[in-house]
């Protein structure tokens, strides 16, 4: 069993608390012991698409965020946090799970790496997996392919324990280079036949990265796919911000000193597919 790695030592820095304002994160995550997480989007089917994901966690209410282009213009496009809150340790995939090898990652090959639906990121009613495929209650793209997201949702203590396990995975690709989903780019959606497979396959995933790792995932090998610029680390404050600790993405990295210290991220706990 071959077991696919990307991950690295997150390196944390300390930064003021305007600085997440100007990430435009707001709410519980920066009110008095909250605790936010920043997570990458890569794409995935050279879809070109990429973006930011900021969850906010305060006791059990998670405010999520996220701001992505590169999308179908016009089109839902639906979004889910994946993973697992039972240990199990699941990642973004990458193009070598095209296993029937038909240039499409479709979201069950997909799942076999990111697992199951744990909340459907709609815009109103529920948040549950049964929604996944809930496209009129997802976020539109505007004209240029841009998707921007805000909502808090009441999340079980599960998630709470593992916010750290799951990751965001938006879904909708254009295959066909048409500006819409249609079953001539890459047939039917093997989830439900009504959807053309464009409108479920998955078009970028990120991961929430510096947690423990977790085990093997359920019925699959334990892997870790797309690019090792997905990294994040929990910010927590106190104080009204007096104390802030912010994961440097790969963009940071880059210019960071090599003197800079990793710091291995400690487990903290606070105190519902496609």
């Amino acid at each position: 069993m071959i077991v696919k790695r990307t991950g690295r030592l997150v390196v944390l820095a300390a930064v003021p608390a305007a600085v997440f304002l100007t990430l435009g994160l707001s709410g519980p995550a920066l009110a008095e012991g909250g605790k936010a997480y920043q997570i990458d989007l890569a794409q995935l089917n050279e879809s070109g698409s990429s973006g930011t994901v900021m969850l906010g966690l305060k006791g059990n209410q998670l405010t999520v965020q996220i701001e992505s282009k590169g999308m179908v213009p016009g089109q839902p496009s639906a979004q889910h946090l994946h993973g697992s809150t039972k240990g199990h340790d699941f990642h973004c995939p990458d193009a070598t799970d095209d296993t029937d090898r038909d240039g499409v990652l479709s979201n069950t090959e997909a799942t076999h790496d990111y697992g199951d639906i744990n909340i459907s990121l709609t815009t109103t009613g529920d948040t549950k997996a049964t929604s996944g495929l809930a496209v009129d209650r997802m976020p539109v793209a505007d004209k240029q392919g841009k998707v921007s997201y805000k909502r808090t949702i009441t999340v079980g203590q599960d998630v709470v324990d593992h916010i750290k396990d799951l990751h965001v995975v938006q879904h909708g690709i254009d295959r066909n280079k048409n500006k819409k989903y249609d079953f001539e780019g890459a047939g039917k959606s093997e989830l439900d036949p009504k959807l053309p497979q464009e409108a479920t396959a998955p078009t970028n995933c990120g991961e929430v990265k510096g947690a423990a790792v977790g085990s093997i995932p359920v019925g699959g090998i334990e892997t870790g796919g797309g690019s090792t610029e997905h990294a994040a680390a929990p910010v927590t404050m106190r104080d009204g911000g007096a104390i802030a600790v912010l994961a440097v993405v790969a963009g940071a990295v880059a210019v960071a000193t090599r003197r800079a210290v990793a710091v291995p991220v400690r487990r903290e706990t606070t105190g519902g597919g496609a």
